[in-house]
């Protein structure tokens, strides 16, 4: 079985994936999405996004990282990738489904579904363009609306000449519910073509991801949100671990306050830590707790503090 990270656009950064490929046995992580407009984007934005990209594209603990690209022009997508390539990107991934809505006004991410032409001639141009050594692969929704639109999107991934696809198992219109997804369709895609696959949705502990494995027949499984609940959530789908204890999780949050505060992104750590929390609380009461403790702080000093003496209390009780 493998085991991915996925991107989460906004909040899992190069730090985060720093702290959760150390604790986690993942097979490869993904970035956040660069997006790629009507020119060469200048070095320092892949090196923002994937500053693994100085270090072999690997995380300190040597996980490999693909740099996801987001865009509709097959030409500028496919000079891009070759940029990140020429970098030292691990691998190119690109991004057919994301559901946000200033992103698909703009005609990228799941705004693309609709339009498998497209996706082919992005795919092809970047296949062509990048060196072969180098993986090339896709990630896509079941569709904008109708879930059997995948085997069309799906024949166009292929025909682009994509090395591996993920498939989220729901539609752009099915958003984030639990009661969209179809992970059968995965299976029929399986069926039907010879490219690797990774499933990916409603992945939540060791049992969904037999599940999912079950029945789709796909043995690589991508989480995202879920490993935002439970920081070790990879472990515990590739390994059966029992989850993260409380006391470990706030010892966590002030190792990525630390992360945070001395990295580049310091003014950004009061909503990102608090991004944080509204995923630990769908897993930990505890979380929830602490977080109304912090919540009305924008400061970094003040946050740090309060988790700080938390954990004292914690040790002590």
């Amino acid at each position: 079985m493998r085991v991915i990270l996925g991107p989460m656009e906004g909040v899992l950064d190069h730090l985060m994936r720093e702290m959760l490929t150390e604790i986690n046995d993942y097979d490869f992580c993904v970035t956040e999405f660069v997006r790629v407009v009507r020119q060469p984007l200048p070095d320092h934005v892949f090196y923002r996004l994937c500053p693994e990209l100085r270090t072999d594209s690997r995380t300190r603990s040597g996980v490999p990282v693909k740099v996801q690209l987001l865009g509709q022009d097959p030409e500028w997508m496919a000079e891009n990738a070759v940029r990140a390539a020429n970098l030292g990107a691990y691998g190119i991934d690109l991004n057919f489904g994301c559901p946000a809505k200033m992103v698909n006004n703009s005609c990228g991410g799941a705004a693309m579904l609709q339009d498998p032409e497209k996706i082919y001639q992005v795919i092809k141009a970047c296949r062509e363009a990048v060196d072969s050594a180098i993986p090339v692969s896709a990630k896509i929704r079941l569709g904008w609306e109708n879930p059997d639109d995948c085997f069309e999107i799906v024949d166009a991934v292929v025909q682009g000449g994509a090395d591996e696809l993920t498939v989220h198992a729901r539609t752009k219109q099915g958003g984030y519910k639990a009661s969209e997804i179809k992970w059968d369709y995965i299976d029929a895609i399986r069926r039907k073509t010879d490219i690797p696959l990774v499933a990916n949705g409603e992945i939540w502990n060791f049992q969904d991801g037999q599940d999912c494995i079950a029945t789709t027949g796909v043995d690589s499984l991508m989480v995202c949100r879920g490993a935002f609940n439970i920081p070790n959530l990879g472990n515990m789908v590739k390994h059966n671990v029992a989850p993260m204890p409380w006391s470990d999780v706030v010892d966590l949050l002030l190792r990525y306050s630390e992360y945070e505060v001395r990295g580049d992104k310091s003014k950004y750590y009061p909503n990102r830590v608090k991004q944080w929390f509204a995923y630990l609380r769908q897993a930990y009461p505890e979380a929830a707790d602490l977080f109304r403790d912090i919540r009305t702080h924008m400061a970094v000093e003040p946050i740090v503090e309060h988790i700080q003496r938390y954990r004292d209390t914690l040790q002590q009780a």
